[in-house]
């Protein structure tokens, strides 16, 4: 139980982590992509409309002076955009005729792009009808017929550099805490720990103190049954100290099943064999309390367990279905392979004056009637019980409804 508690504890705290670091992680990349991109798009756009200008229809540079790239106004170009962006600006422009064919290309501030590469670069774009995008490693913008292309290969670069690095730093700061929360979840579950072993204990401590009196009533009341045979007071007392009887020592083994490894010795086995040992039994049972009782038994099923332990799962479901199916009603039991699982079914009529929470069934002490329970001479912890077994096979039980007035549970091994 506490190995189980303390591996959820983790898990649910890497994964708490991981998601926020994901989402930083997302976060900090969208923003930096968005922001980019926005930036890239005010320069196509200021570059469209101002720029595109050949290097022989500029104004003649002063010596010494590097060329700028056209369109850039000294008094607010550069207050936007950086004193260094006239001077790395790189880009192309292309403007198509009617026919589509190439009228204009400027090229003039770029270097590793020719001619008739600019001109199907822009037929690619231009065709494809959207106003702006990255195509290769450009930032585009469309205006009419003419498309201008921005070289953002450093800007793209970075993006992609930023993301690999993100992820990674995210992936190694997940490893470090899951080390980390390994190391302290020992503390942590400490306490729980430490209740839970006395718990155990006090039940156990109880269980023992109480066979003593109870032993001690029950020979006293056969003593007394024997003087007064007919004595209906000394008959309610009897039935009352098996109930506790059985009671306590439920409680016992129920404690015992919360260890780590409550069943030490496990093996392969045939769950049909050991499930006609124990079916076999309830016939008798059925006839007797006049109910309907059908079994499909497969051939050859087999399951990796301790074999008296789902026995035991087996009896309490069947007892329980005998106990609580509707007066004549029927109780079917079910057991089949699946690859790689084992299925245990056991399914009853039933007539329940309130509706019930099929989840709650396997809650200790938790009855749905609480005066037919007590007929039946029920404790309110079996099916408690059948879920500690098959959970401590890492199976899983459950039950459900699948029709009205019919009840079934489903174990898979």
């Amino acid at each position: 139980m506490i190995k189980k508690m303390r591996r959820r504890f983790i898990l649910v705290a890497i994964l708490a982590f991981a998601l926020v670091s994901a989402v930083l992680i997302a976060g900090i990349n969208a923003v930096n992509y968005v922001q980019t991109t926005e930036r890239q798009d005010e320069m196509t756009a200021m570059l469209i409309v101002r720029g595109g200008l050949s290097q022989e229809m500029q104004p003649p540079k002063m010596p010494g002076e590097p060329p700028k790239a056209p369109g850039f106004d000294d008094n607010r170009d550069i207050r936007e955009f950086g004193r260094e962006a006239q001077f790395t600006t790189r880009y192309f422009l292309v403007t198509l005729n009617e026919s589509g064919e190439a009228e204009r290309i400027d090229a003039d501030f770029i270097s590793d792009i020719d001619e008739e590469t600019a001109a199907e670069y822009a037929k690619q774009v231009i065709s494809s009808g959207k106003e702006k995008g990255y195509y290769k490693h450009f930032r585009y913008r469309v205006k009419d017929k003419t498309a201008l292309f921005l070289d953002s290969e450093v800007q793209l670069q970075f993006i992609e550099r930023l993301l690999i690095l993100s992820v990674g730093i995210g992936i190694l700061g997940i490893a470090a805490v899951f080390v980390l929360i390994v190391i302290f979840s020992r503390k942590v579950m400490r306490p729980f720990e430490k209740n839970m072993e006395q718990q155990k204990q006090f039940i156990t401590d109880a269980g023992h103190e109480l066979k003593t009196p109870i032993t001690s009533i029950t020979t006293s009341a056969d003593i007394a049954a024997m003087e007064h045979p007919d004595d209906e007071w000394i008959a309610n007392i009897q039935r009352q100290t098996v109930r506790l009887s059985k009671l306590t020592a439920n409680l016992v083994a129920l404690s015992r099943l919360d260890e780590a490894e409550p069943f030490a010795e496990k093996a392969e086995f045939s769950l049909s064999d050991a499930a006609w040992e124990i079916a076999e039994s309830f016939t008798a049972v059925a006839q007797a309390k006049q109910k309907a009782y059908t079994q499909e038994i497969a051939d050859g099923v087999n399951c990796y367990g301790n074999r008296e332990a789902v026995q035991q799962v087996i009896s309490i479901l069947l007892d329980n279905a005998m106990k609580y199916s509707a007066e004549k009603g029927d109780v079917k039991l079910k057991v089949y392979g699946k690859p790689k699982k084992s299925i245990i079914e056991v399914e009853n009529s039933c007539s329940f004056e309130r509706a019930i929470d099929p989840e709650r069934l396997f809650d200790r002490f938790y009855r749905v009637e609480d005066s037919h329970a007590t007929s039946t001479g029920g404790t309110g912890i079996g099916l408690s019980m059948a879920r500690a077994i098959v959970e401590a096979h890492n199976g899983k039980i459950e039950a459900s409804l699948p029709g009205e007035g019919r009840i079934c549970f489903k174990v898979t091994l």
